[in-house]
């Protein structure tokens, strides 16, 4: 009887240990229960060895005080771990110190000096220890670790939530069985009786005690071994039913039907047998996998048709909360969590959005924002309440507290938030999450980042392009609005430039010719202080003639009645004789201005008045934009093809970044803005639309700091008087042409 109750003890003891340290052996809970199971194994064998006689009872006998130590120790770090309190590395060496020490202690003769056989009748049936002067000792030290155990696992119990608690409930009842058992049976009756026989009953104490670890195991989930359980009981069912057959069988073949058959007929009949049975494994097994699944695996699904349709949901949709409510639809109908939600992360275009179960419960702001700054703290992508490290005690239990069981985070990288969470609560049926739900989480978790950007992005683009057409539509309204304000003050300005270049025009032109027929000495002789003053005020009045000019042809330009009056013109006098107008305004500022008049230069069918224009404005922007000292030489050249006019100077020039700006309205460069103020930007403007308006094109080179060519060109071919063509009469006055 004691020798069955030992094999059974140590089967089972070495079953659960075997069981629980190969589903994680990294972690120290499974560690301390594998240690705890191979301290029971050394102290029941050590029991039944005491009883034995041989050479080494003395020795069993004081073995028997090393594994309770053991037993405890381990048993306490074991609570420690599971309930996520800490323990410094100091009160962890002290332990082990004086636990070791007592171990040391009972395998000495201080422990137990001899043992005293007893005997029933003739037959010895077991031996009683003989104390020694460190019995008590021993004895001290592990009543205190019996203590320290029943305290750490009633104040686990206190702080525990949740499915840890039904946990602890489970291993304390078995804990306090083994624990009274073995005092009874190896302290307290050995010592009143002097009988050490009930130490026989060890193995129960150990059995109560693994049975209640197998029990938190498979109905609490406190390791996630259900896969080897089930795959190990789906084996031995199998072997177990096999052999049964091949016996039956066998025995009916060889003891009936061939019941005088020969050994070489046996062999035959065995071999067919084996193979028979052979063939009939795979399916045998497969039956009892689905048994045993169905037990260990109420929660089973199939998780590769799981991931498949989640791949068919993201691909197939588009729109963020149909995507999210058939994701969780997916999760909950395989999953099976009591709710499931998801949480998405504000941003600067979408307010946090939480969308998920009607089961799932309220969070409050306060357990919210605690979740959000923990979870970049774990370094994990999918966090299970029920299998984090000890460090992390606290948050486990505010995550039971709010009853959350997984957090799956939505994040390209563990070191930030993401972009949200998707959260489930404990599964309905009560069991723990297996490492096979965390693998498919995470799997789903990495593809819903793309899938819950794209649907955003899909949603912001969508919600954009509303805003944007309504403001298009708001800004294309205003603009009309004020394009029609514009187009009402444009032509105001232009009927007061129209009307005030004419009014202006009349008396200017009577103050020009008074003044010159006063310097002609028509009203008497002046002096030279009179003369000069008269000059200044007809140069004066000859700029502001042609700033009316330039306004009027502006003016026609907008209304559409700019046109070019052709006329022959010889262009060499032409040049001499507004080159002579503005010969006083160059000397009076120290400027040499030179023009060789050629001999000969064709006629070309030009608007006269127009042209002189542009000719003066050239050669007046080169007297104003040269410094004192400086030349200004104005040629007029013609070749074969063309007759070339240009106005060249060493005064300031035109810096480069403004070149491509310089001929449009109203424009002036920086260092001619500083160098003359009073410019209006439209002399320019206005020679470039003359000259390509009669035909011609625009000469322009210049260098900042180093000077400027201004001037045109008009091609003979088309521009002569003689190639002029024949059937074409010169415009006439107010005919227009196209500007």
């Amino acid at each position: 009887m004691e020798l069955v109750l030992l094999l059974i003890g140590l089967f089972f003891n070495l079953t659960i240990g075997i069981i629980v340290l190969s589903s994680n052996h990294t972690r120290l809970e499974n560690r301390f229960v594998a240690l705890s199971a191979l301290s029971l194994l050394i102290w029941e064998v050590s029991n039944f060895l005491a009883d034995q006689t041989s050479r080494l009872t003395l020795f069993w006998n004081r073995a028997t005080f090393i594994g309770p130590i053991f037993i405890l120790l381990f048993a306490e770090l074991f609570i420690l771990y599971l309930s996520g309190k800490k323990i410094s590395k100091k009160s962890v060496l002290l332990l082990f110190g004086f636990s070791f020490i007592a171990a040391g202690i009972s395998l000495s003769p201080f422990m137990i000096t001899g043992v005293e056989a007893i005997k029933v009748g003739r037959v010895i049936s077991g031996y009683n220890p003989i104390n020694g002067p460190a019995y008590f000792a021993v004895i001290a030290w592990t009543l205190y670790l019996i203590v320290r155990l029943i305290v750490r696992i009633t104040l686990a119990r206190k702080l525990a939530f949740g499915k840890l608690k039904s946990q602890l409930n489970v291993i304390v009842i078995g804990a306090i069985a083994a624990v009274l058992i073995s005092l009874l049976t190896n302290l307290v009756i050995p010592n009143i009786t002097n009988n050490t026989s009930t130490t026989e009953f060890a193995p129960f104490a150990s059995i109560i005690f693994m049975g209640s670890l197998a029990l938190a195991i498979v109905q609490h989930g406190l390791f996630d071994i259900r896969l080897i359980i089930a795959r190990t009981l789906g084996y031995i069912f199998s072997l177990v039913t096999l052999g049964a057959a091949f016996v039956v069988v066998a025995y009916l073949l060889t003891g009936t039907i061939w019941a005088q058959a020969n050994l070489s007929s046996l062999r035959w009949i065995y071999a067919v047998l084996a193979v028979v049975l052979a063939i009939g494994f795979p399916p045998l097994k497969k039956f009892f996998d689905k048994v045993t699944n169905k037990v260990f695996y109420r929660d089973a699904y199939d998780v590769q048709a799981f991931l498949d349709n989640f791949n068919k949901i993201i691909v197939s949709t588009f729109e963020l909360n149909k995507l999210l409510n058939n994701i969780l639809e997916l999760v909950g109908s395989n999953l099976k969590p009591t709710y499931c939600l998801f949480g998405l992360k504000e941003d600067d275009y979408t307010p946090r959005k939480i969308v998920g179960t009607m089961n799932s419960p309220d969070f409050k702001e306060e357990d919210i924002s605690y979740v959000r700054s923990m979870t970049p703290k774990m370094h994990q992508k999918i966090i299970v309440a029920d299998m984090l490290e000890p460090e992390y005690s606290l948050f486990q239990k505010k995550l039971q507290q709010i009853d959350v069981s997984v957090i799956a985070r939505m994040t390209t990288s563990v070191e930030t938030e993401g972009i949200g969470y998707l959260v489930l609560g404990p599964r309905k049926s009560g069991n723990a999450y297996s490492s096979q739900d965390v693998r498919a989480l995470e799997i789903i978790a990495n593809e819903l980042v793309v899938a819950i950007q794209n649907a955003l992005h899909t949603e912001e683009i969508e919600s954009f392009n509303v805003t944007l057409q309504e403001k298009v539509k708001e800004a294309t309204r205003r603009l009309r609005k004020s394009n029609e304000k514009l187009r009402e003050l444009d032509e105001a300005k232009d009927d007061f430039v129209s009307m005030a270049s004419h009014q202006l025009r009349t008396p200017l032109t009577s103050v020009k010719g008074n003044i010159s027929l006063v310097l002609d000495g028509d009203a008497g002789q002046i002096s030279d202080l009179q003369r000069q003053l008269l000059q200044q005020a007809f140069a004066s009045s000859q700029r502001m003639v042609f700033l009316i000019a330039d306004l009027l042809n502006v003016s026609r330009l907008k209304t559409g009645k700019f046109v070019i009056d052709r006329a022959p013109v010889d262009l060499a006098a032409v040049i001499e004789e507004e080159v002579g107008q503005l010969m006083d305004t160059a000397g009076s500022r120290n400027l040499t201005l030179a023009y060789n008049k050629p001999e000969h230069i064709t006629s070309l069918m030009l608007d006269d008045n127009k042209t002189r224009q542009v000719i003066m404005n050239f050669v007046d922007n080169a007297i104003y934009y040269t410094p004192s000292g400086g030349k200004i030489d104005v040629q007029l050249t013609e070749t074969p093809y063309a007759v070339e006019c240009r106005v060249v100077d060493n005064g300031i020039g035109v810096p480069k970044s403004e070149e491509h700006h310089l001929f449009t309205k109203f424009y002036r460069a920086a260092n001619a803005r500083k160098a003359r103020p009073d410019g209006t930007g439209l002399g320019l403007f206005m020679a470039k639309k003359v000259i390509v308006s009669e035909g011609g094109a625009l000469i322009f080179k210049s260098q900042e700091g180093k000077g400027s060519t201004f001037g045109f060109s008009f091609p003979k071919s088309s521009l002569s008087v003689e190639n002029f063509p024949k059937n074409k009469v010169p415009p006439k006055k107010n005919e227009k042409v196209p500007a």
